[in-house]
């Protein structure tokens, strides 16, 4: 099973600026979102960008997931402090939308292939909006110990597992956000995966979900940083949780953790980043020389030599290799590898853009009923 929708050609960087070192910022501040995921950005662009140019320094920030809150004080403010924002989909064509983020050329700003390819062929459908500098294909789903008696040597086989308390009791962890929560809800309360948007789009829908994420309401642990459910497996204090398949890699093949991934119905997302609008011509032209580097189709294939999120030009996926320090190799443990990828969503980045506001609205109103 391909993905063909999500990638296209190939292409590699040659890192060249219009503009003299002297006419570029000293440092930049990049936000990401901590842990796993900002070590593995760190190792593929962050540390060999800085060797490249001595005298310069990235300031690590991992506030990402208020990005479009802040993004939108620090523009009321005149005030913008951020230079380069990693952000999901949905979030970069909000701040697309409404002027917070810079319009790419993507031609022109990101690295070419090298066999002449340009970067809208190379990266595809990945370049979901004018502003969108993509990065990676990640999954949200779910992990599972494999050791608890209760569940008397079963083991979750398909989504709907975490809406069965009875065969599987225990706590869950979920995320405390509606986004991929309602999908899910909904998918274990009989509507089709075709009809999803359309039934969220109704009153009656977002109830049906809501109702029933109540049958396990009172077994949930909420999430907010990526790392909480790793750590809550292996504290045991949840049996089964989701969070970001990279955050699962790193306790089942790192920390060697009793856990085991459970794929089906994972949700697809694309990561990536976005330039604050309106920066300062110094710390703009830093931006656009690091995003040429950092675009290059080597660059993006070594970041999954540190974390399993696929790359997101089709050009590095072939040279996608083993792992840094543990020497497996990693297309088995990516998204969209095949035997991963039997049942998966994409995430609706236009109707979450749209409709996320209400929908966290709502949410919170059934979060403290």
């Amino acid at each position: 099973m391909k993905l063909k929708p999500i990638f296209a050609a190939v292409s590699i960087a040659t890192f060249s600026s219009a503009l003299l070192a002297a006419d570029m910022a000293k440092e930049m501040t990049v936000v990401s979102w901590g842990g796993a995921y900002s070590n593995s950005q760190l190792k593929a662009y962050h540390e060999p960008y800085m060797a490249a140019n001595a005298g310069f320094k990235i300031i690590n920030d991992e506030s990402s997931n208020e990005a479009v809150a802040k993004l939108r004080a620090m523009a009321e403010a005149k005030n913008i402090t951020w230079d380069l924002v990693d952000v999901e989909g949905p979030d970069s064509q909000r701040l697309c939308d409404e002027g917070l983020a810079m319009e790419m050329d993507f031609d022109k700003d990101l690295a070419a292939g090298t066999d002449g390819s340009t970067p809208t062929k190379d990266f595809g459908a990945s370049l979901i909006n004018k502003c969108f500098i993509p990065q990676i294909v990640f999954s949200t789903t779910f992990g599972y110990r494999t050791d608890v008696a209760d569940w008397n040597g079963k083991k979750p086989e398909d989504l709907c597992a975490v809406f069965d308390t009875k065969t599987f009791p225990g706590k869950r962890s979920l995320e405390k956000r509606p986004k991929k929560n309602l999908e899910w809800a909904l998918l274990c309360d009989g509507v089709e995966k075709e009809k999803l948007y359309e039934v969220l789009s109704t009153p009656e829908g977002v109830d049906k979900a809501l109702a029933k994420l109540d049958t396990i309401k009172k077994e949930v642990v909420w999430w907010s940083a990526g790392a909480e459910t790793p750590q809550l497996l292996a504290d045991k204090e949840v049996v089964i949780g989701s969070t970001y398949n990279g955050r699962l890699f790193d306790v089942i093949e790192e920390k060697k953790q009793p856990v085991a991934m459970l794929w089906d119905y994972q949700i697809f997302d694309f990561d990536g980043w976005v330039v604050p609008a309106n920066l300062p011509e110094d710390r703009k032209a830093r931006v656009l020389d690091f995003l040429k580097f950092a675009t290059d189709t080597q660059r993006l294939a070594d970041q999954a030599k540190y974390i399993s999120y696929g790359p997101a030009r089709a050009s590095s996926q072939p040279l996608v290799g083993k792992h840094a320090t543990l020497g497996i190799e990693m297309a088995p443990h990516m998204p969209s590898n095949p035997e991963n990828a039997k049942r998966f969503l994409v995430n609706n980045i236009e109707w979450w853009s749209n409709n996320e506001d209400e929908m966290n609205k709502k949410f919170e109103a059934w979060l403290a009923k």
